[in-house]
């Protein structure tokens, strides 16, 4: 990877504008946005005969039907080995009980003087679960299992189906362990388009979650409004920050497990030791010879990758807020204490033994973070994002005319004599004693 020297070098480097794979959404041409819009079009008008003829046309499977049967869900559960079904169960357990205690810290209906909020869950979400020849189990528990501890009444998966109409035993386990309600076998814009405005077989949801590709992350941009989206979600990043004293070794490693993602995902060292940055590299070279992915990984790492070798800590952390990347990976002694100073980034691992690969998978909080520097302004997903708040206001003051007058003075100095009227006829009811 290459090196850069200098705190003032860094920043030039270090920016959204200038270095490659940022963009919170990868610039799309207007073919692709055509093609998108056209096939979301298609889907509103035609529902499951468009969905059924884009399957065969883009996953080129023959489908009779969009829904997975009870049957295929069964199945599958002979098709995952022990160790797979074990470690399924493991991370869902663990996932539920962050996202449980995440809720009880929340405050829900209160009121005070009359005022007050109630919270209520979404009625259904959709979930985006990439697929065809890859295989995500991990992204249905991180996605489903926090809406279901949220109250969410109908979880629906949507994932492409392989050439043979299926769809991969994990993830249909992972669904399964997560209760999810319905699960369709329909990928790219076409999915989101159904989730969007439903057809004779998939519900229409209140919000739609999860990753995908070009296609389907504009199409979650386009219907955005008429549904909520959980974030565009961009490129993996992870920035590992590493003192004289971190193992390079550990260092590659989680820089390589994120670059091995996309050949847009960015992997950046920020460290106070030359010697450090000389080792992490050499590792690299290593660890790459026996990665099955090491040609994505390569690309990635030579597009956008990078080792930054900084005078301070104080320098690196600024870096790392500057850049609000959705990992950071603290190998620094006293990694709490500089946790604390981190304000912009998706998820932060403290100490050269928790692996950024473990919040993938098994650790707790969900693995869909915000990408492409959203962390200066988004969060992780989470309980909240699956819970909506309703006002509550009643007047247990009807005595207090201060309070109706200055509103019929906003109301007449913006000019909407009819907010005034509303407010005036109960005051002089009130006056009059009739109220």
């Amino acid at each position: 990877m290459r090196i850069i020297k200098g705190f003032d070098q860094a920043k030039s480097f270090l920016t959204r504008e200038s270095h490659q794979g940022k963009a919170l959404l990868p610039s799309t041409k207007e073919p692709i946005e055509d093609a998108v819009r056209k096939i979301i079009e298609r889907v509103r008008a035609s529902g499951d005969t468009a969905l059924l003829s884009y399957a065969k046309e883009f996953d080129c499977a023959e489908l009779d039907s969009l829904e997975v049967a009870r049957s295929e869900i069964a199945g599958a559960y002979k098709k995952v080995s022990k160790e797979l079904l074990s470690a399924l169960e493991l991370a869902a357990k663990r996932i539920e009980k962050f996202h449980h205690s995440c809720k009880k810290k929340l405050q829900f209906a209160f009121r005070e003087q009359g005022l007050g909020r109630q919270v209520n869950p979404l009625d259904k979400v959709g979930i985006y679960v990439p697929g065809g020849t890859a295989v995500y189990p991990s992204t249905v528990l991180m996605t489903a299992i926090p809406a279901r501890v949220a109250g969410v009444k109908e979880t629906i998966i949507v994932t492409p189906p392989r050439k043979d109409g299926t769809i991969p035993a994990p993830t249909l386990v992972a669904a399964n362990i997560s209760r999810v309600s319905h699960i369709f076998k329909v990928g790219g814009a076409q999915a989101i388009a159904a989730l969007a405005f439903g057809t004779e077989s998939i519900p229409r949801v209140d919000k739609i979650c999860g990753p995908g590709n070009i296609y389907v992350v504009t199409a979650k941009k386009m219907v955005y409004g008429l549904v909520d989206i959980e974030s565009l979600a961009g490129p993996s990043e992870v920035i590992v920050v590493a003192d004289e004293n971190a193992n390079p070794a550990f260092c590659a490693a989680d820089l390589i497990a994120q670059a091995e993602h996309d050949i847009m995902a960015s992997v950046i060292l920020i460290t106070t030791s030359q010697s450090l940055a000389n080792k992490v590299n050499e590792e690299i070279g290593l660890q790459l010879k026996n990665l099955k992915r090491s040609g994505i990984a390569t690309q990635a790492i030579e597009t956008n990758g990078m080792i930054v070798v900084v005078d301070s800590t104080v320098e690196a952390i600024e870096l790392v807020n500057r850049y609000a990347p959705e990992h950071v990976s603290l190998m620094l002694d006293n990694a709490k204490e500089h946790a604390m100073q981190i304000q912009n980034a998706g998820c932060i691992f403290i100490g050269s033994n928790c692996p950024v690969a473990l919040g993938d998978y098994v650790a707790g909080p969900s693995h869909v973070l915000p990408t492409g520097g959203s962390a200066r302004f988004s969060s992780p997903l989470r309980v909240e994002d699956f819970l909506k708040v309703t006002n509550i206001i009643s007047r247990e003051d009807t005595d207090n005319r201060e309070l109706e007058q200055a509103a019929i003075t906003l109301a007449e100095a913006e000019g909407l004599n009819g907010h005034a009227q509303a407010i005036k006829m109960r005051l002089q009811k009130r006056e009059n004693g009739l109220a």
